[in-house]
């Protein structure tokens, strides 16, 4: 990046940097709302700095300094001034140097442990680490939790509240802390690579720098706690879902669906080793879900084409995931596994059931995987209605474009 532009690069570094910064700048100050108001003052003043003046030598260090600088301006208008200025002191602030932290710890891994804060509900400390950590959209959290995006934002301001009246200070955890913390932290590191793999709005598909640092972060989890079996097998999940990657679009962007895709574009490398995670994992103890999806997604990976495909066994992997989880999206899958095994009447029957539940409500997977089974059933303008509802729910382009290909495909009658 040069001064007098700011292309993509540079965007992608500012999103890179964002939550490295915001982790650095929240454990210093120990106020998440302050902190979080600081460093997007300073992205927004690189961004107009930046493409004039030239990319600084340091850009992470620029912009700990400048979201420090602003951090100060807002403390010195409160009238708790000098009670943070002395403990921004102590927690040494005024540093302008790279922020690598004393002990050389990863400090966005630092951050997501952190934003797992004890003043919150599980729900509420992911949403709030979705936002602060992977620069999500309130839409495209809502969108990962199945609900209203005005619910997420109340959810969202209520949590930022309650970390402010509770008094607790966003700092290091302990270690025990971030043993009692990890659950949450994975399962924000499954939504982040999710949206990144399949994104829930917009013109692409896939936004590979948030999916690369979901992998990322599962690694240094894994090797921060290499025995512990759910960490690995998020892991494993994560590279064995990422190794189609390449597939998944063609030349225009376009999604192509699992059972079309050219598996000779997979990455063996990742599938190699996901499966060796896996395999190192199961023979642990007790299973849960991340290790159960893993194993799915490996089946899906072994098989040298999509008929080879051993949907018996996908299908015994989501019943044994049913029990654990009681998510609806498990359910649309293990109706799907249920229709490839035992026929798509078997699978619309399984979908008539999730109709009654409100979480898949106005979620365009339910009708497009109604259309799906409806097709194999033969009906073909039930399956093009349900085409149609679902393209007209999906904030996806691409999805949206696919959804409608499939609706166009079947014809009118």
């Amino acid at each position: 990046m040069t001064a007098g532009g700011f292309d993509a690069s540079g965007e992608h570094l500012l999103r890179e940097l964002a939550p490295q910064v915001l982790g650095v700048v929240m454990r210093r100050f120990r106020d998440f709302s302050a902190a979080e108001d600081a460093v997007q003052e300073a992205l927004a003043a690189a961004a107009v700095q930046w493409p004039r003046e030239g990319l600084p030598d340091s850009p992470k260090a620029w912009l700990i300094q400048v979201a420090s600088r602003r951090f100060t301006d807002h403390v010195r208008s409160e009238s708790a001034r000098r009670r943070r200025e002395a403990a921004a002191f102590h927690f040494g602030y005024l540093s302008a140097g790279p922020s690598a932290t004393a002990t050389g710890q990863d400090d966005t891994l630092i951050l997501l442990f952190m934003c797992c804060h004890p003043a919150l509900t599980r729900s509420s400390a992911i949403a709030l680490t979705l936002r602060a950590f992977g620069g999500l959209t309130t839409a495209e959290i809502a969108s990962a939790f199945l609900v209203p995006e005005a619910t997420m934002a109340q959810r969202i301001s209520r949590a930022k509240q309650s970390i402010k009246a509770s008094g607790v200070p966003f700092q290091l955890p302990t270690r025990q802390e971030r043993a009692e913390r990890l659950r949450d932290v994975l399962h924000v590191l499954y939504l982040i690579f999710n949206e990144g793999y399949a994104s829930s709005a917009g013109p692409d598909l896939q936004r590979c720098e948030l999916a690369n640092e979901a992998i990322r972060l599962a690694q240094a989890v894994h090797q921060m706690l290499p025995d512990h079996a759910e960490a690995a097998g998020l892991l494993a999940l994560l590279l064995l879902t990422d190794a189609r990657r390449a597939a998944r679009c063609g030349p225009g962007g376009e999604l192509i669906p699992l059972n079309a895709q050219d598996r000779s574009l997979w990455n063996p490398a990742r599938i190699s080793e996901g499966v060796a995670l896996l395999s190192a994992t199961l023979p642990r103890g007790s299973i849960g879900p991340y290790q159960l999806q893993a194993a799915i997604a490996a089946v899906h990976d072994e098989a040298a084409r999509a008929e080879d495909t051993d949907w018996p066994q996908i299908l015994a992997l989501y019943e044994l995931l049913q029990r654990i989880s009681g998510n609806p999206m498990v359910d649309l899958n293990h109706a799907v596994a249920a229709a490839m095994v035992h026929g798509p009447e078997r699978g619309l029957e399984l979908l008539r059931a999730l109709d009654a539940g409100r979480r898949l409500s106005g979620n365009h997977r339910l009708d497009a995987v109604r259309a799906h089974l409806l097709e194999l059933a033969g009906d073909r303008k039930g399956a093009r209605e349900h085409y149609r509802a679902a393209a007209n729910l999906t904030a996806s382009l691409p999805e949206r474009n696919y959804l409608l290909t499939q609706a166009a495909r079947l014809g009118e009658e």
